[in-house]
């Protein structure tokens, strides 16, 4: 399940990384269109995902509609500006195996792309996390780019939520009813676009204000106080010209579903 906002650029390396996964049980890709205004719905529709909307602003309403749009037991949450190795899903699969009555596997999440302060902030926050659920059994953090969970143990997302609250407010929710255990060794590729704002923004707006202030005042008075950060969606290098673009990623998606064909044969 992929929130989207205007991510036409990034979108197709997702679902191309999806594509290209070696889980041979059955699954369905799907992508919640919010309001974008560029091709994104489109090109998820060329690499086959199903493609819902939802016109609520904001991660967590349309975290939401696509939990609830799933048919599946085990719904998996990743972005739209993340990648994944071809093991990825089938790592998630075989811990949910080992124990039947788990109700959420998670992983860590990398800036390949990054600065250097943020590949060493993941890499810090998710050793600390791994090292806490070595030693207690307890799951302190999750990211919303990796983080699988049963349906059954999942009765909704805070629509009052922001940043954050896709994490933390699900991550509650799960501990409540059941087991969670953290796969250290099955990270996600994330953009790191945000980072390029520098470690003061990503510091005091997007961490104290958009993430703890954000969650803290709106879980307190039950409404969005504060609304969703800005989205970065710009490019620095001059953008093909849409009909160009769209062809190469036509061109892309038909060569992904060929190739994920020979290799079912």
């Amino acid at each position: 399940m992929i929130p989207a906002f205007n991510e036409e650029r990034l979108i197709g390396g997702c679902l191309q990384s999806l594509a290209r996964q070696d889980f041979t049980g059955g699954h369905e890709v799907i992508v919640v269109d919010n309001n974008c205004t560029d091709d994104t719905a489109q090109i998820a529709r060329l690499y086959g995902a199903i493609v819902v909307r939802e016109e609520t602003p904001g991660v967590c309403a349309a975290r939401h509609r696509g939990t609830l749009t799933a048919r599946g037991q085990i719904v998996v949450s990743s972005d739209a500006d993340t990648v994944f190795d071809a093991g990825w899903l089938s790592r998630i699969d075989r811990t949910f195996r080992q124990d039947p009555v788990r109700v959420g596997v998670a992983g860590p999440c990398r800036y390949p792309d990054g600065p250097w302060w943020g590949k060493v902030y993941a890499r810090v926050l998710f050793e600390v996390v791994h090292l806490t659920y070595r030693v207690t059994g307890r799951v302190v953090y999750i990211t919303a780019t990796n983080i699988a969970f049963r349906k059954d143990a999942w009765s909704g997302y805070d629509l009052t939520g922001t940043q954050g609250a896709d994490e933390l407010g699900l991550l509650r929710q799960l501990r409540s009813r059941g087991r969670i255990a953290f796969d250290r060794g099955n990270p996600t590729l994330t953009s790191a676009r945000r980072l390029t704002q520098g470690l003061a923004y990503n510091l005091v707006v997007s961490f104290l204000f958009y993430y703890v202030l954000a969650v803290t005042l709106n879980r307190a008075t039950g409404r969005a106080v504060i609304g969703t950060a800005p989205a970065f969606r710009s490019d620095r290098s001059r953008p093909a010209s849409r009909r160009y673009r769209l062809l190469g990623l036509t061109v892309a998606a038909a060569a992904t579903a060929l190739t994920a064909r020979l290799m079912d044969s």
